[in-house]
């Protein structure tokens, strides 16, 4: 008769959680130096107003194991990282064959709001993570849906299991006032036949999606279905095939961070995406999903601290995907 190992199991289950959190509080205290160094996004007034020194980072297991250090509890404006979110509506309303012929699949080598790019390639935004690109997926939830902007909060709501989840009509309204440069965006994609929908709506939509508000056990819980091959810890319903998932989980590594995702890959190791809010979400297939925010920017427009995090948890855990 075989042993029984499962109070072996049970223990070491418990010795990886105590080790998960410990790790997370090393990480805190070790990118102190560095959370004062980077900078807000100052050209959308209601991000400049967030405190430099908020920190805040997340673990969830497919386990079901959650660690939090900091101000992981706290909201925050998520911006880009809803572009993971838009993307996986689009690819289930259209289909790949559709989206592909609209947007492309590879890293930009450009600043994210980059014009010079868009008018070079004719008006085929270079991936679906860059804003011109992201213009385009929110134009085909709009194609697709009565209220698109619902569409795109209960989707998250439900990825999330969190039903308080909102828009922040505030910084929505503060990206709209300053948006200048997404609406030439729009513009030239509209010039070129590539949004179906008028310019205000797919403006008005995309602002919205980028003030959703959460924290960053929101976006760890989320992040699972990207980690468990399109499939819902939560509700038990495959949300995408696992085909698709492969497809966003490749486009997040290789361009989930804009012009910075060499570096990214190299340091951190890990598919993600980031957004000019501070945040960056991330996960190991198979395993958990990690967030971390902290609102001051390198030069790129991710998190200087969050970078820093996240390459020391790969380093301290020993995982990441290679």
């Amino acid at each position: 008769m075989l042993p029984d190992y499962t109070d072996y199991f049970l223990v070491k289950k418990r010795e990886i959680a105590m080790d998960f959190q410990a790790i997370l509080e090393e990480i805190h205290k070790e990118v102190q130096p560095v959370i004062s160094h980077g900078k807000v996004a100052g050209y959308i007034p209601k991000l400049a107003a967030v405190p430099l020194e908020k920190f805040g980072m997340a673990v969830q297991t497919l386990d079901g194991d959650l660690f939090t250090v900091g101000d992981a509890a706290e909201n925050f404006s998520i911006q880009s990282i809803s572009k993971a979110y838009s993307l996986t509506l689009a690819l289930k309303f259209i289909g790949e064959d559709r989206l592909w012929q609209r947007v492309g699949r590879e890293p930009s080598g450009n600043p994210f709001n980059s014009l010079v790019q868009l008018e070079y390639e004719n008006g085929i935004p270079r991936n679906p993570f860059i804003n011109a690109g992201a213009l385009v997926i929110v134009d085909i939830i709009i194609s697709n849906s009565k209220n698109p902007s619902q569409t795109i909060l209960d989707f998250v709501r439900q990825r999330s299991n969190n039903p308080e989840i909102d828009f922040d009509a505030d910084v929505a309204a503060s990206e709209k006032k300053t948006g200048f440069r997404n609406s030439a965006l729009a513009n030239f994609l509209k010039s070129y036949a590539n949004l179906e929908n008028s310019v205000d709506s797919v403006l008005n939509t995309y602002f919205l999606q980028c003030s959703l508000s959460m924290n960053c056990i929101d976006l760890t819980k989320s992040f699972l279905m990207f980690a468990n091959h399109g499939l819902s810890p939560w509700s038990g319903k495959q949300i995408l095939s696992e085909s698709h998932a492969k497809r966003i989980n490749s486009l997040m590594l290789t361009c989930g961070t804009y012009d910075a995702v060499g570096d990214f890959v190299y340091r951190v190791g890990l598919p993600g995406k980031s957004g000019i809010g501070g945040g960056i979400a991330a996960f190991i297939p198979g395993k958990l999903s990690v967030c971390v925010w902290s609102p001051g920017l390198n030069s790129h427009g991710n998190s200087l601290a969050g970078t820093l995090a996240l390459e020391l948890f790969t380093t301290k855990t020993g995982m990441s995907i290679f």
